[in-house]
């Protein structure tokens, strides 16, 4: 029922449910634990979090959040499409301040496993689009992080140039990967 497969940070996993569709529309378990499980995805999500941006270019991160409250992800784009960012921010991984880009929408129906330790960010690729997203801990303000999404260091490619992106203030304020403290040894 489900196909997992690692991106180039094999810690991020690309997850296709499957999808059955009819002359009546379709029909699509998106998450069941017991089938996660049976994937080797053995986590437990405690809240479910849903985004509508109605313009295209609108960037949401890179957020995460500090132990003890660190959050898996699990996000899938239900309506429209978007570039969904996963920065590795853990000091002691060979993969420490490398970046994965994926791409999400509802036509792929695909969805992003983003793993604790890690910074999460999007940008809506078409108008009106919806991100939900499950995560494994509650949002706790006081631990509650950002990254520079610019940070030259990442070399992320959002896919259009800045003075397109729409941010909010907070987002634009978030320190660099070399300014970042140790949240994750």
């Amino acid at each position: 029922m489900l196909h997992v497969e690692a991106t180039a940070l094999p810690d991020v996993k690309v997850i296709q449910p499957k999808k059955f569709g009819d002359h009546r529309g379709f029909f699509s378990e998106t998450y069941s634990r017991s089938a996660f499980s049976e994937a080797g995805i053995d986590l437990v999500f405690v809240q479910d979090n849903h985004s509508l941006s109605p313009a295209v270019g609108t960037l949401r991160g890179l957020h995460f959040q500090s132990p003890p409250f660190a959050q898996n992800k699990l996000i899938r784009v239900p309506r429209g499409r978007i570039l969904d960012i996963a920065v590795d921010i853990r000091v002691s991984s060979p993969d420490f301040g490398k970046a994965v880009a994926v791409e999400l929408s509802a036509e792929n129906w695909q969805q992003l496993l983003v793993p604790a330790g890690f910074a999460h960010g999007f940008v809506t690729l078409e108008p009106d689009t919806e991100v939900l997203y499950k995560v494994s801990a509650p949002y706790a303000p006081d631990h509650d992080h950002g990254l520079a999404f610019d940070d030259p260091a990442l070399g992320i490619d959002w896919g259009m140039p800045p003075d397109r992106l729409i941010l909010s203030e907070k987002d634009r304020r978030h320190p660099r990967l070399a300014e970042l403290p140790r949240y994750f040894d």
